[in-house]
């Protein structure tokens, strides 16, 4: 058993990967300055500390087996409008804790990268090998991070993995999805199954797709989480890993929406607006790499399945008035 700490992990990713940690018997340590998180999703049994990752020098110490690190501003948008607070969070964020990590002698972090630093797509699936061109501050900070932990790695013998992700979605006992704002396409259509919304938005549908509507690789969170537990030991001293995570496959904008009326029983009334700049018609991983590196496998890829687990947290969290 090992002793871990999760920056970050009072958010939706970071608790679930918390969760499964102490699931499988390790040591945790929570920090999160709650300005997106939640204290309660901080998993029984692991230690928590309210703080900052720009403070990591006050806590981190050598007992510490590797850090899985969350602590990231996400939202596309905001970014965009107010892109220093991206870059001093999530560059200069990460800049201390690897010094941090240097000073303590902890050589083993597991990174939460994002398949916004590819930006547009060149080709689908999507490779590691792929240009990376983000389109937002935060795709440029995220990718600036992967660029600096590769320099840590080959200047100082870190041991690293930057995990990429796809869309991330679904729910994990009590932890599951929420943003303020919210952005993503399967809490915003439960938001309306919910009647917290009238409709929900759809953005183009004259897309060279089935259905004509884009089409995005969905992966359920617990899945995800798995994939950190397995590149806790998948990179050697001196090496940045880097792999996609996703499905393989991709669901329509329109099938995700009739997923939803299908698991929750409601109509759910959409409206069709114009295109959002930006958006690719297609936008799915190839976690081949992953496949071979970590040795992981989607188990969950139903798209019914997710959106049904989706569906009881929000509703739990609903009653709850969270």
């Amino acid at each position: 058993m090992s002793k871990y700490l999760v920056t970050g992990g009072a958010g939706y990713v970071g608790s679930v990967v918390a969760a499964r940690l102490v699931e499988a018997g390790h040591t945790v340590t929570v920090v999160d300055d709650l300005s997106t998180g939640f204290r309660e999703a901080v998993p029984a049994g692991a230690a928590f500390i309210e703080g900052r990752v720009q403070d990591a020098a006050t806590w981190l110490d050598a007992t510490y087996d590797a850090v899985l690190h969350f602590a990231a501003y996400s939202q596309v948008g905001e970014s965009v409008t107010v892109p220093e607070k991206y870059w001093a969070n999530n560059v200069g964020g990460t800049m201390a804790l690897l010094a941090a990590m240097r000073d303590a002698g902890v050589g083993r972090l597991v990174f939460s990268s994002t398949a916004a630093t590819y930006g547009e797509p060149v080709s689908t699936p999507v490779t590691e090998t792929d240009p990376t061109a983000p389109t937002s501050p935060y795709g440029a900070s995220k990718l600036a991070v992967d660029h600096m932990i590769a320099g840590e790695c080959a200047a100082h013998g870190l041991a690293a993995v930057s995990l990429r992700y796809f869309n991330v979605a679904g729910a994990h006992g009590a932890c599951g999805e929420r943003h303020d704002p919210e952005s993503h396409l399967i809490p915003l259509v439960l938001q309306v199954a919910l009647g917290k919304r009238d409709f929900i938005s759809v953005y183009g549908d004259d897309y060279p797709t089935p259905d004509g509507t884009c089409v995005r690789d969905y992966i359920h969170v617990a899945d995800l989480a798995e994939a950190h537990l397995l590149a806790l030991t998948a990179a050697t001293a001196g090496e940045h890993l880097v792999c996609n995570l996703g499905n393989g496959n991709g669901f329509s904008v329109r099938e995700v929406i009739e997923t939803v009326r299908k698991v929750t029983g409601h109509e759910i009334p959409e409206v069709v607006t114009g295109r959002r700049a930006g958006d690719p018609a297609i936008l799915v991983a190839s976690a081949a790499r992953a496949h071979e590196r970590l040795g992981w496998r989607p188990a969950r890829a139903d798209l019914t399945d997710i959106v049904t687990d989706a569906w009881a947290f929000a509703r739990r969290t609903e009653r709850a008035g969270e």
